[in-house]
């Protein structure tokens, strides 16, 4: 199996603060990578010291079998920070070509610009762009030279929810393409949609890597029910492969193992009309990826 990426036991630390304290992992070619978490744990630093951007104070990274500084490798890599400045006064298309001549080898700017849909907006100046064509044309950027590994800074971050779709139809492009491509990101949904694997970090750690569905398979529950406020705790329990109750805003979410067998057992066990609430009530939802970091680390995404 080929590696592109191994990070052996790295270590970062800014004055007291211990931002990687640990960390090791290997990205397989052509996989859709994701560091998964919430904003400080760690994730752009790391990120950072794959890409060359920071040294790590202790440990190892290896970036297509060399060093993340090597001339080469820069040439085979493609970087998107979390924030990146454009040269605002310059058209799409100019900036474009730009880039290109920093590269012995660069993708035709014409075909960069249709695979990110800027294609209307090339001849726009880049201050007149919105924010999600901003994050298309830096994504474009990033693949200016034809790389083979990509580095993708929350790039969904800030993004209405179809400017968001649109970034995660581009990411998906570039693995049919046979890319590479490591992300951060603090979003579950993106991570499970896009990923093949992921590494929920906290605190500068790995808490846990695997794909999205092997790490759902060790949660303890498959599902979740909500009741409305009111609903007896001790009835909800007694619900069939029910697991746990928890309370939230006077209401309870139930976890079940089952959530047909737990659906049904709620119907027959009495009539609709004796329930003390409507069908239309409940919220049923599947486990996600915050449930396993909530399961992992006793606290949200969003602490």
């Amino acid at each position: 199996m080929e590696f592109v990426l191994e990070v052996k036991e790295i270590y970062k630390s800014f004055k007291k603060v211990q931002a990687v304290s640990g960390l090791s992992f290997s990205v397989k070619r052509g996989e859709v990578f994701g560091l998964l978490g919430p904003n400080g744990a760690g994730k752009t630093t790391t990120l950072e010291i794959c890409e060359g951007l920071q040294k790590p104070d202790k440990g190892e990274v290896k970036v297509l079998g060399a060093s993340p500084e090597e001339r080469k490798n820069r040439e085979k890599t493609g970087i998107q920070l979390q924030s990146t400045a454009l040269y605002e006064r310059l058209k799409v298309k100019e900036i474009l070509y730009l880039y290109q001549g920093y590269y012995t080898n660069g993708t035709e700017p014409e075909k960069l610009m249709q695979q990110v849909s800027l294609t209307e907006k090339k001849n726009a100046l880049v201050k007149t762009l919105s924010g999600g064509q901003k994050q298309r044309l830096a994504m474009a950027l990033a693949m200016i030279n034809e790389p083979e590994l990509i580095f993708l800074d929350e790039p969904t971050t800030g993004l209405d929810p179809q400017a968001r779709r649109n970034i995660w139809e581009i990411i998906l492009g570039m693995k049919s393409a046979g890319k590479t491509v490591v992300l951060t990101t603090h979003y579950m949904e993106e991570a499970e949609v896009l990923c093949d694997r992921v590494a929920i970090m906290d605190n500068g750690k790995i808490k846990a890597l695997g794909a999205p569905s092997e790490l759902l398979s060790h949660l303890p529950v498959k599902a979740y029910v909500g009741f409305p406020k009111g609903t007896d705790p001790d009835w909800i329990s007694g619900l069939p492969e029910v697991k746990e109750i928890v309370q939230f805003e006077q209401k309870y979410i139930a976890g079940t193992n089952n959530l047909n067998s737990t659906l049904k057992a709620l119907i027959e066990k009495d009539s609709l009309q004796s329930l003390p609430f409507t069908l239309d009530e409940l919220s049923i939802r599947k486990a996600s990826l915050e449930d396993v970091f909530i399961h992992i680390t006793g606290k949200s995404l969003r602490d």
